[in-house]
């Protein structure tokens, strides 16, 4: 479990979010938490392969095409595809892992621990970011 400093931390070393599984349509949620990430000054970095441009970001198919490092992943996907995300985000160098609500996958979340990523598991980042006032 994932403590109010930890999250702090987190939220306030992170400059870029990568958001795997961020879409263009607006209704969805990752849209609308990620363009609320955007607005409080975040660089979100969308990684999904049915997009070229979301919030006016060019779009990655995937982690490992990133031609430049971002601090945090934010994974809106189901559970059984954390995985290989988690690897990709291993082989990226990635410092912070954020399974939004409804995605748990406690031994792939163990491996990033393991790697030295710090995770956080269940939790929508928006709403920790306001529940923490920052």
């Amino acid at each position: 479990m994932t403590n109010d400093a930890e999250i702090l931390e987190m939220l306030r070393a992170s400059k870029s979010i990568a958001v795997v599984g961020l879409s263009s349509k607006r209704l969805r949620p990752s849209n609308g938490v990620a363009r609320y990430m955007q607005d409080q000054g975040y660089r979100i970095v969308p990684v999904n392969p049915s997009e070229s441009e979301v919030l006016g970001e060019k779009a990655y198919a995937s982690l490992a095409e990133l031609p430049f490092q971002v601090d945090m992943v934010d994974v809106f996907r189901t559970s059984d595809a954390v995985p290989g995300i988690v690897d990709e985000a291993i082989a990226h160098g990635a410092r912070y892992l954020w399974l939004q609500e409804g995605v748990i996958h406690d031994a792939a979340a163990e491996k990033a621990r393991a790697a030295g990523i710090k995770v956080v598991m269940d939790r929508c980042i928006l709403k920790e970011h306001q529940r923490l006032g920052l």
